[in-house]
């Protein structure tokens, strides 16, 4: 495998760092998935998924959001995304979609969201639909009306009271704060990410990971969680979407499964032709960095060899 990394900017003039990894020289390129990471974490823990898929010819790229990793700059700015952050993260997603594509202009391109960056993979869906040839969600949820709103509401009161960049301990204990307690007694605060204690230390060390999230990363994400589930921006999905949504049965995030079904129940009500999901017993947020990590990847490889492999029939039919 090959690796390196570059940077690009978004809208607004931040300067994206993007990590790439490819197929060893002589192994052409047959596909592209782009890596959307989850919510204070970094691109550069897909370096394992990106060295399987590498092997099997797939080039795999993984931009740090605004607010996050290399992106960042330093810890102390991790989650610090700015007005109506959220929707720049997925802005920025995309115009490293459309330098992808021009890279690969015949390669299909995938687009695999995981936690917090499957919210932005879910949006990424409605405001620019077709432009991925498939759409993997890690460690997701589905709607939850009532409960978004309330933290949103909250969220937006605090964002006046104490300003977006302020770190609220109530608001961070209402939510990922609380996802910890169905494992007690707790060895560290993050248990709930994985039964590999080594990959929770991994992370725990990791300064660019964890920690307290701002106020403005919690009003924007919560807003536009309530917006992925509005009908209106459901209709603009394209029904030949493919989806593959993966989570464990003991994802707090998913509640242990019931939201996590729910969403796929919601897009297959919509009409989408090709909605598949694994639900993986005991497994906890990272499913990818779980203790039965080979067999999750495995899967990841099998769905996009799958895809790939069909849109190459459709091809060589049309033509």
């Amino acid at each position: 495998m090959r690796s390196d990394s570059f940077t690009y900017d978004d809208p607004e003039g931040i300067r994206i760092h993007v990590y790439r990894w490819l197929p060893e020289d002589g192994l052409p390129v047959k596909a592209v998935l782009q890596i959307s990471h989850g919510l204070a974490e970094t691109g550069a823990r897909y370096a394992r998924l990106a060295g399987k898929l590498a092997k099997a010819g797939y080039a795999v790229y993984a931009n740090d959001h605004r607010g996050h990793g290399k992106t960042a700059k330093f810890p102390e700015r991790v989650t610090v995304i700015g007005k109506n952050g959220f929707d720049k993260m997925t802005e920025a997603v995309h115009m490293l979609t459309v330098r992808i594509r021009s890279e690969y202009p015949d390669a299909p391109v995938f687009l695999l969201g995981h936690s917090l960056g499957s919210f932005i993979a879910m949006q990424y869906m409605y405001r620019y639909p077709g432009q991925a040839d498939g759409i993997l969600l890690s460690g997701t949820m589905g709607p939850q009306r009532a409960l978004h709103t309330a933290g949103w509401l909250l969220a937006g009161l605090l964002l006046l009271v104490e300003g977006a960049d302020f770190r609220s301990k109530l608001l961070n204990g209402l939510t990922t704060g609380a996802y910890n307690k169905a494992f007690r007694p707790n060895r560290t605060m993050v248990d709930w990410l994985s039964r590999d204690e080594e990959e929770v230390d991994r992370f725990r060390e990791d300064p660019f990971c964890g920690g307290l999230a701002t106020n403005g990363l919690w009003f924007y994400t919560l807003r536009a969680l309530l917006g992925n589930y509005k009908a209106a921006h459901l209709r603009k999905i394209p029904k030949d979407q493919p989806v593959y949504l993966f989570a464990g049965d003991r994802d707090p995030l998913g509640s242990n499964g019931k939201s996590f079904l729910a969403l796929v129940r919601l897009y297959r009500k919509l009409g989408m032709k090709d909605v598949t999901y694994r639900l993986y017993e005991g497994g906890r947020h990272e499913m990818l960095n779980e203790v039965n990590r080979n067999e999750v990847m495995q899967d990841v490889q099998d769905w996009l060899d799958a895809r790939v492999a069909g849109l190459e029939r459709k091809k060589n039919n049309e033509g």
